[in-house]
């Protein structure tokens, strides 16, 4: 459960910055090397990623690695999901 919590977070982010800089996937992937359905695959939560990917990611949006992993609603929601396994 935490994973797909994990993955679907970190989708979301690349999609909110991949929008933001108005990239399609297309454009991202000639920026990161991956296939556009890779990318998809990761902004779905579908495919689990590796720290060097999430690294190319970063680099890609001119970011650290620490920049790329910080979500918006992460330490709530992960909250939320450790009292549910404790209870």
């Amino acid at each position: 459960m935490i994973n797909k919590f994990l993955l679907k977070e970190f989708g979301d982010r690349i999609r909110y910055l991949r929008t933001q800089e108005n990239l399609s996937q297309e454009q991202l992937s000639y920026k990161t090397g991956f296939h556009r359905t890779y990318i998809g695959m990761i902004e779905r939560a579908e495919r689990n990623i590796s720290l060097t990917n999430m690294a190319i990611f970063a680099k890609a949006f001119n970011l650290t690695l620490d920049e790329l992993l910080k979500f918006d609603n992460a330490k709530k929601l992960l909250k939320k999901y450790e009292l549910k396994a404790e209870g």
